[in-house]
């Protein structure tokens, strides 16, 4: 079976280590993704996040040099989505790349409400690093 995916970007006037540093450490995700949720909070080396569907652990790649960021995120009714989404160097700034997948059974309007929500936080990690 082959998933649809569309990749999401925005370009960060930021150095790609500042930017990688900021969204590797799941103590920000509120902040420049506020649509996952709204608090997080680390128990017994996991990192949790509050979500309107529940608790959800999300577990991020292990630090690298290469930008890789990619996380898992496992929903309360145990289903585990894989999140792609890179830092890739970009002359001084960089280039945040978020590979939306289509999920089993989504609709072309679930997709684009997605891929609208994306935008949308990628849009506030842009403002928040370039302040």
């Amino acid at each position: 079976m082959t998933t649809e995916s569309r990749h999401l970007s925005v370009h960060i006037d930021r150095p790609v280590g500042e930017v990688y540093d900021f969204v590797s450490d799941p103590a920000n995700l509120p902040r420049w993704a506020p649509g996952l949720g709204t608090s997080v909070v680390q128990e017994g080396g996991h990192w949790f996040v509050e979500t309107s569907q529940g608790r959800v652990q999300v577990t991020f790649a292990p630090q690298n040099e290469l930008g890789v960021l990619d996380h898992v995120v496992v929903t309360p009714s145990g289903e585990t989505v894989y999140v792609p989404l890179r830092a890739i160097a970009d002359g001084d700034g960089c280039e945040v790349v978020f590979t939306l997948r289509r999920a089993p059974g989504m609709t072309d309007a679930e997709l684009e409400r997605d891929a609208s929500l994306v935008n949308g936080d990628l849009s506030l990690l842009k403002s928040i690093l370039e302040r």
